[in-house]
């Protein structure tokens, strides 16, 4: 069975920092291209960050370039993101995704919340 789970998410005061993690299994985890995508409230899905299989090479939107760093360690079967500089507009759940050829699954999703 394949599960995709994230965690991290919480209620974080603009200028903070969280670390969301997605913890796989039932897949080859190191083959997929690991994404994350958020969904902010009445809005639609927003794409956040890549990260290909193997590690080498990330993306990101423009929205959190330079604030969000993208990370995946095959080993344990889970990628990160690290978010610093939060800000209110990065409030949304965000979902984590893996994808290869025509395979594409997705977590649950983690709610972050930036507010004072």
């Amino acid at each position: 069975e394949v599960q995709l789970v994230e965690s991290g998410g919480g209620l974080v005061q603009p200028g903070g920092s969280l670390r969301l993690s997605c913890a796989t299994s039932g897949f080859t985890f190191s083959s997929y291209t690991m994404s994350w995508v958020r969904q902010a409230p009445g809005k639609g899905l927003e794409w956040v960050s890549t990260i290909h299989s193997g590690g080498g090479s990330t993306s990101y939107a423009d929205s959190v370039k330079g604030r969000f760093t993208i990370s995946r360690d095959n080993a344990k079967n889970t990628v990160y993101l690290q978010m610093n500089s939060l800000k209110p507009e990065d409030t949304a759940v965000y979902y984590c995704n893996a994808q290869k050829l025509q395979s594409f699954y997705w977590g649950q999703g983690t709610q972050v919340t930036v507010s004072s």
